[in-house]
């Protein structure tokens, strides 16, 4: 089982990446599962005909008992999905979330059920910290991968981001695969992320074009991959997804 965390500042695509990546594995024969660690719970949504699906933390808040069958959905395409959740508003602890989320896939044998081939790991980067940091720890991810633009503040969250993964590292925990470059079109935004990715020894796996085909396939509910098989978006990102594999 190979696992990987995609990390991001909130808004620069990584969901859209992460769905778009299990499919592009489903499409190969892998058996894939996909796990929403944002507290806005839309990790999935795309791979779910648009739907959002109940959360892990809404069942434990529940106070009742649940099983696999109540927090994990089979898409059509089927990829198993899970959303970790968040707290109510104003309350509670974002990270706590994850936590519950990936406690509760252990302790019930959601691996040994599913068998998944690959798990992907979709995960806010904003703030890398306590349950954030989750997925990066021994046991879950194996490799992180950084979505990020040329844009200032993206590449910021990035650094921090790799930062975290670099001061985990002697504790052998997820190591940093690379970085996709989600582009938008900013001013020498190749050779900003291109700093970036030497400054953390490691390299751009993927450069995603900015592409109007993201929009139409979000507005029919599918990724680039299904709706748009033959799109050079498509084959590049079947071409990051056999790289991570």
């Amino acid at each position: 089982m190979k696992k990987i965390a995609i990390y991001g500042k909130g808004g620069i695509g990584k969901s859209t990446i992460s769905c778009n990546l299990s499919t592009a594995f489903a499409e190969k024969g892998y058996r894939v599962m996909q796990i929403g660690c944002d507290p806005k719970a839309d990790s999935t949504s795309l791979l779910c005909g648009g739907e959002r699906i109940p959360t892990v933390l809404d069942f434990v808040r529940s106070g009742n008992a649940f099983s696999l069958d109540d927090i994990v959905r089979e898409s059509s395409s089927g990829i198993f999905c899970v959303e970790a959740g968040g707290p109510v508003p104003g309350l509670g602890c974002a990270g706590r979330g994850i936590i519950n989320a990936l406690e509760a896939l252990e302790e019930k044998g959601a691996y040994e059920r599913y068998k998944p081939d690959i798990v992907i790991y979709d995960v806010l980067g904003d703030v890398v910290c306590g349950g954030f940091t989750m997925p990066m720890r021994k046991g879950y991810a194996d490799k992180i991968y950084i979505v990020t633009s040329g844009e200032k503040m993206a590449i910021y969250a990035a650094a921090n981001i790799a930062m975290a993964v670099e001061n985990f590292r002697k504790r052998d925990y997820a190591k940093l695969g690379g970085i996709i470059l989600n582009c938008r079109g900013v001013e020498n935004e190749y050779e900003r992320v291109q700093e970036l990715a030497s400054d953390f020894d490691t390299e751009i796996t993927a450069q995603i074009p900015r592409s109007p085909l993201f929009d139409r396939a979000e507005e029919a509910h599918k990724t680039v991959t299904q709706m748009f098989p033959d799109s050079d978006v498509s084959k590049i990102l079947l071409e990051c997804a056999e790289k991570i594999i």
